[in-house]
């Protein structure tokens, strides 16, 4: 197992073209006919693609700070795409039956099948988006290590969410008690939650962002998603997130060339989820992003990116059967142990 624990410094930001933010549309159907948005960026023939998974009441867009530097770092040696999950975003809503996390695994698929037919690919996962990767890989074990060479976990968990954190107080009177609330008075509900945007912009900042100052356009973006997501997405995957564990997934991807990372001030998945995670896993590199909240991939885009650059390195070599590199610089000066 090789586990290092990461303290990153910032780093600039560098200035992104606009194209680069919308990338290429397309729309693609599920299995079960409702349509997701996709965007892809960077060279169609880019020898890696990486797919960027996001979290429960966010969208692709959570994913935008990064791309800059990634490109910075990865040139046009990779491919992005990112999507909006079923009832997120541009995507279609659907019956609110096939909101889990297993229904979202087999929606990764089918983008994956339409814009990615062919070659290596890395999935990137951020909270709910790492908990969609496990059920992937159990439900699509022939894809890992063969399509599928390398796998980052962000802010996420393998199990458990309940038992730390801020997610202890969802259960399953909450839980059920606000889906029945949302299919019995959505009036009333939708009106609740826009008398309660006032107040969700200083939650976000405490609960999600960490202790670090952050720009007020990162604050801004990330409410904006939260409070763009439908009262219906918010409640319908509420169920499959407290009752999530693929602990017994982990061992079919301990030999794939890994990224865990978390934020040490993360309040909602807390860092331990990550450490146990990564305590499963032979080949990952385990970073803790100091003072970062559960937003780690909006407030420290450039930390992220180094992280997920140097999973990309590490899945390439590791592909090619060439002997497993060194942590980029950024990483491998700041090991803590």
């Amino acid at each position: 197992m090789t586990i290092h624990t990461v303290t990153i410094d910032p780093q600039p930001v560098p200035r992104a073209r606009a194209a680069d933010h919308d990338g290429h549309r397309h729309t693609v159907a599920a299995d079960d006919g409702t349509p997701l948005s996709v965007r892809d960026h960077g060279p169609a023939d880019a020898p890696l693609t990486v797919v960027f998974v996001h979290g429960h009441c966010l969208r692709g867009e959570s994913w935008a700070f990064l791309h800059p530097h990634l490109r910075q770092h990865c040139g046009g040696r990779v491919r992005v795409v990112t999507y909006d999950h079923r009832g997120h975003g541009a995507s279609g809503t659907a019956d609110a039956t096939t909101y889990t996390i297993d229904q979202l695994g087999h929606d990764l698929d089918a983008v994956l099948r339409a814009i990615v037919p062919t070659g290596p690919i890395v999935l990137v996962g951020h909270s709910m988006g790492a908990m969609v990767l496990l059920s992937y890989a159990r439900q699509f074990p022939a894809m890992i290590g063969t399509r599928v060479i390398g796998a980052g976990f962000i802010a996420g968990t393998s199990g458990r969410l309940t038992t730390m954190g801020l997610a202890r107080y969802l259960n399953r009177h909450t839980v059920g008690s606000l889906r029945l609330a949302v299919r019995r008075a959505p009036r009333l509900m939708y009106a609740s939650k826009r008398l309660s945007r006032r107040l969700l912009t200083p939650i976000v900042r405490e609960a999600a962002l960490g202790t670090r100052r952050v720009g007020p356009r990162v604050v801004a973006v990330a409410t904006a998603m939260i409070n763009e997501t439908r009262l219906e997405t918010m409640a319908g995957f509420l169920d499959s997130l407290i009752h999530f564990d693929e602990t017994a997934t982990l061992p079919q991807l301990a030999d794939l060339p890994t990224l865990v990372l978390s934020g040490s001030a993360d309040l909602l998945v807390p860092f331990t989820h990550s450490a146990l995670l990564a305590a499963q896993l032979r080949h990952t590199e385990l970073v803790r992003v100091d003072g970062a909240g559960h937003s780690v991939i909006l407030e420290r885009a450039a930390e992220v990116g180094v992280a997920v650059a140097a999973l990309t390195e590490r899945a390439l070599h590791a592909f090619a059967g060439a002997p497993p590199q060194r942590p980029a610089p950024e990483l491998a000066g700041a090991v803590a142990g």
